[in-house]
């Protein structure tokens, strides 16, 4: 593995206008932390795979499992923790339940980072 150094100042001088202006703009720490926990969600391709799937349309378990080649279980396991990190949602039709995309961000969020790792 090829280790890329970090340049750094050839002196330490603080420059205290730049640094009031990013604090005054930082999120508080709450926050930061809640935005941290969202992204872990997306660090599991498993679930990257789901949501893509949820993109072209409503699914149940069912055939989100045939869909993806996984055991109803796993499929499960992987939608409880999406829809607690408010990325998806469900619907009960009859004895099936479906799943579908929470809102519009998680497509941007989506295609953004595909964007980014197509460059």
């Amino acid at each position: 593995m090829v280790l890329h150094e970090v340049e750094c100042c050839d002196t330490v001088e603080v420059h205290e206008d730049r640094v009031r202006d990013v604090r005054a703009h930082m999120p508080k720490e709450d926050e930061l932390y809640d935005l941290a926990e969202l992204f872990k969600v997306f660090g599991d391709s498993t679930r990257i795979r789901i949501l893509f799937a949820l993109f072209e349309a409503e699914i149940c378990v069912c055939d989100l499992a045939e869909t993806l080649g996984m055991t109803q279980s796993a499929v499960s396991h992987q939608l409880r923790i999406l829809k607690q990190a408010r990325l998806v949602k469900s619907r009960r039709e009859g004895k099936s339940v479906y799943y579908f995309l929470a809102d519009d961000h998680v497509r941007t969020i989506i295609d953004q980072g595909l964007e980014h790792v197509e460059e």
